[in-house]
């Protein structure tokens, strides 16, 4: 088995290291406090190609693969996750279906666009009454000769507020449902009776918004299904190939935030003293600081075999139910032990230990719940 990394991925992983320790973790406090991104960062992402990283190369991007792009998130995440957040939904959820399963002209039309950051896409799925079911969506699109008329809510839509392009699931069969009823559609910014409600305030996560999206009446042209006629009803399956992706890179996120940490609390750990030495020298610490550093090690090797395998074209839901659920849980036991491990000031907004152990609680509800990724994984093993 070879594990060694390929030297381009390595010169990119190196690449957005420098740009973390001399672009975004000077001003992640800022970001913070502020709740926004400055936009000369997010030109510097885009002069770096991070909009693009998942998009082919024919439509400008730098198709780096699922483990380049699981490297890139790892050490975007060594900082303020909103970073790594503004730019996840245009390499995924966002676009992915377009990728996977869009028509040609959909393709050109919108993944070099997106690819260089000049629009920001977003996915539309979770509704008030579907969260983890998502099978249960009552955003509805009504045919009407050669349109659609979508009329519905969709919550907690990652970068809804500035996103260009929303990929919407909407129910176009309420009989069928996950078994043909439900539709993928691609609808622009501007569009009439597509507007942005409330951004939700949330416990972490700042700098990157979650908004509800409102769709009242607004009609589209059947060329806006994505994948065209031939998909109607076929969006519930374009929704599952998207979020395979999505839960290797969530492992990847949750990854490079934990392995933060636990450089942060070996750190503390060598200078802090108290009963006359470094905390470090003290059993119980050094037991914490061991138990992270395995975890981290098991994720590590869990997160780039998966990445591989769907490199190599291989078919991993399960493998990645069990990367989102093990690295995901995995790095917030890392963010308890290294609040436990700075004590008082683990506690305090003055470090960023605390912020870590706000924005990582969420990683373990979105994209799938932990509970979701046990089912799909039980699922997975009985299957005949």
């Amino acid at each position: 088995m070879d594990y060694e990394i390929p030297e381009s991925l390595r010169l990119m992983q190196e690449t957005i290291r420098r740009f973390v320790q001399k672009d975004l973790e000077p001003i992640s406090q800022q970001v913070e406090e502020e709740d926004r991104i400055p936009e000369e960062v997010v030109q510097k992402m885009r002069d770096l190609g991070l909009f693009g990283l998942a998009i082919p190369e024919e439509y400008g991007g730098l198709n780096l693969g699922t483990l380049g792009e699981c490297l890139v998130y790892e050490e975007l995440t060594k900082t303020n996750a909103a970073f790594r957040s503004r730019i996840g939904t245009s390499n995924g959820i966002g676009s992915l279906g377009i990728l996977l399963d869009g028509t040609e002209e959909q393709q050109q039309k919108y993944l070099p666009r997106i690819a260089s950051g000049e629009w920001t896409a977003c996915f539309a799925l979770s509704e008030p009454e579907a969260g983890s079911d998502a099978g249960n969506i009552q955003t509805a699109a009504v045919r009407e000769g050669d349109t659609f008329v979508l009329n519905g809510r969709k919550h907690f839509i990652t970068n809804g507020d500035v996103a260009d392009l929303a990929t919407v699931l909407a129910v176009t069969d309420k009989e069928k449902r996950t078994r043909g009823g439900i539709t993928a559609f691609a609808v622009e910014k501007g569009t009439p009776g597509f507007t942005v409600g409330t951004i939700e305030r949330k416990m972490g996560l700042r700098g990157s918004h979650t908004c509800e999206l409102i769709f009242d009446n607004c009609r589209l042209p059947v060329a806006q299904v994505i994948g065209g006629e031939k998909m109607i009803g076929q969006g519930f399956r374009t929704a599952m190939r998207v979020l395979d992706k999505g839960r290797l890179t969530m492992g990847a996120c949750a990854l490079g935030a934990a392995q933060k940490l636990l450089d942060l609390s070996v750190d503390y750990a060598k200078q802090r003293v108290q009963f006359g030495q470094p905390i470090a020298r003290f059993q119980s610490v050094q037991n914490m600081l061991a138990d992270m550093g395995t975890e981290i090690y098991a994720a590590r090797q869990m997160l780039y075999h998966a990445a591989w395998l769907r490199d190599q074209g291989k078919t991993v839901i399960k493998e990645a139910s069990m990367v989102k659920l093990f690295c995901t849980e995995m790095a917030c036991r890392v963010a308890d032990q290294a609040v436990q491990i700075f004590g008082g000031m683990g506690y305090m907004k003055d470090l960023p230990v605390e912020r870590f152990y706000r924005d990582l609680r969420l990683y373990r509800i979105f994209e799938g719940t932990s509970e979701i990724q046990r089912l799909v994984i039980a699922r997975e093993l009985t299957r005949d």
